[in-house]
């Protein structure tokens, strides 16, 4: 006889960003789960901090992540090989529920193969890739349509764009809010880290992928050095999000003799500690805004890469930190590909570091971002809409 209070859940994500975010929905999921009298068995394509928050995986996803044409390349066998074993898992033990996370290409195919062999099992997209933004083709926002029962959306541009391709969409808001509730207490972290608390500090975040420290993290560094040579006094952080790159993120800081760390206890408390951040496009920018902390975004990918985006592709968005197209307004600097040159990222985050005016107009902005990304909560509504849509047993 089938036991009714157990079910079994599969997620699957990639990258740190969705290893983070998968996290924090396993543990909302446990916990609303308890309240339900239920026990749940999750298996998972994913990254340590879900393993940590409950999830067996069945196969790591962190490593393996890239942005544009030709960085995916190496990254083509890594992903056919863990999606091989992820239907294995699935045909042998198909679960009661599936939750895709972001991560589009490889969740479109797991989606479609979930939908082909196991159509009794519903599919739930949640933080669906940001179509919505910039997306190339209408044709892989069908497709995303296609493999969802239901969408939960984290921004409402995002709820908004999929519910008029049909998509059953509710706008759920941004799960960092519950992360994240208020800003940062600079005091305490400086004290964790052992720094005084009249020095200046700019926390330098350059990778969570490979090919970051190939193309952006030695314009960061350059970018550092500039800063360093007009402000003597200041200290960098560079927090590892990925134990992988901590070699590379010492050697780079040693060989442009800058005055500062890697941190390998995570960001929270390096971003906390901050005056400043520079960082990489992407949820680190959500992260930093609702720590509160000024910041200048910073990307660029393979030359050739950005070309084919560029004149074939027609990539061409207003904005591209979540901070900023969440209200659609600039509220934090952004330097992309040919405009990311280590002199207008150190001037910017030169202004911030001596304009008490600078500074407050961002968390101005910082406040109304806020706003626009939902009520908290957020974590434990979308276990509830999951939990909801199990299938009747």
């Amino acid at each position: 006889m089938a036991d009714l209070t157990r079910r079994r859940i599969f997620i699957s994500t990639g990258e740190v960003s969705g290893d983070l975010q998968g996290a924090l929905l396993i543990e909302a999921l446990v916990q609303r789960a308890r309240d339900r009298h239920l026990t749940l068995e999750i298996s998972a394509l994913g990254g340590p901090r879900m393993a940590k928050a409950g999830a067996k995986l069945v196969g790591e996803t962190t490593g393996i992540g890239s942005v544009g044409i030709f960085e995916a390349l190496p990254y083509l066998v890594p992903t056919l090989r863990l999606q091989r074993v992820a239907k294995a898992a699935l045909d042998a033990q198909p679960p009661d529920i599936a939750v895709l996370i972001d991560y589009m290409n490889p969740n479109l195919v797991m989606g479609g193969y979930i939908k082909t062999h196991h159509p009794q099992v519903p599919v739930i997209y949640y933080i669906a890739p940001q179509q919505w933004v910039w997306a190339f083709s209408e044709n892989d926002t069908r497709k995303l349509v296609q493999c969802s029962d239901r969408m939960l959306a984290i921004f409402k541009a995002e709820a908004d764009y999929f519910q008029r391709f049909g998509a059953d969409t509710t706008w759920v808001g941004h799960p960092l809010v519950d992360r994240y509730p208020g800003p940062a207490d600079q005091a305490a972290a400086r004290q964790q880290l052992g720094l005084p608390l009249d020095t200046p500090v700019v926390t330098l975040l350059p990778a969570s992928r490979q090919q970051e420290v190939k193309y952006l993290m030695p314009v960061l560094l350059k970018a550092a050095q500039i800063i360093q040579a007009q402000c003597p006094k200041v200290t960098f952080l560079l927090p590892v999000s990925i134990p992988a790159l901590q070699a590379s993120f010492e050697q780079g800081l040693a060989a442009h003799g800058l005055n500062g760390r890697v941190v390998s206890e995570g960001s929270q408390g390096a971003i906390a500690a901050a005056d400043v951040a520079i960082t990489k496009s992407g949820t680190a920018n959500l992260e930093i805004a609702l720590m509160d902390v000024p910041q200048v975004v910073a990307y660029r990918i393979h030359p050739l890469s950005a070309r084919i985006a560029h004149y074939l592709l027609k990539f061409d968005v207003p904005y591209v930190s979540p901070v900023n197209l969440v209200v659609n307004q600039p509220i934090v600097p952004e330097f992309l590909q040919w405009q990311a040159t280590p002199e207008a990222i150190a001037a910017a985050a030169l202004k911030l570091l001596h304009s008490e005016t600078a500074r407050q107009a961002m968390r101005a902005g910082y406040a109304k971002m806020r706003e626009a990304l939902g009520p908290p909560g957020v974590c434990q509504r979308t276990a509830d809409l999951i939990l909801d849509a199990l299938p009747e047993m």
